[in-house]
C-alpha cells in the first residue's frame, strides 16, 4: 500500500495539467495491461518531462485506478460501475459469522 509521503511532491518541479493526467488516464484505459511503463511514456499522443509522467503515475497509483504487475505492465484497475453492481449482489457478499 503507497503512502503519500512515497508520491515525492516536495521535489516536484512542475505539476501536470487536468488536461494531461486525464489524457494518461484515457491512453492507459485504452491500451490496458499493454505497455510498461518506459514505453507508455514513448507511446503518449502528446510528450511531456518524464517527471510529470511519473507524477501522474505515482497519482494514478495512490488513487487505486492502476495497478503494476509483476512484468512491470501498467494496467486500469478503476471500474466503479462494475464494482457497485457486485457490492449489491448478496451471494457475493461476506458470510458474518
Amino acid at each position: 500500500m503507497l503512502k503519500y509521503d512515497q508520491l515525492h511532491f516536495k521535489n516536484v518541479l512542475r505539476f501536470p495539467r487536468l488536461d494531461t493526467v486525464l489524457m494518461v488516464e484515457n491512453f492507459i484505459k485504452k491500451h490496458d495491461g499493454e505497455f510498461k511503463k518506459s514505453k507508455l511514456w514513448d507511446s503518449l499522443p502528446k510528450k511531456m518531462m518524464y517527471q510529470t509522467f511519473c507524477v501522474i503515475i505515482n497519482y494514478l497509483l495512490f488513487s487505486y485506478k492502476i495497478s503494476i504487475d509483476s512484468e512491470g505492465k501498467v494496467g486500469w484497475i478503476y471500474y466503479p460501475k462494475l464494482a457497485k453492481k457486485y457490492v449489491v449482489n448478496e451471494d457475493l457478499a461476506r458470510k458474518k459469522l
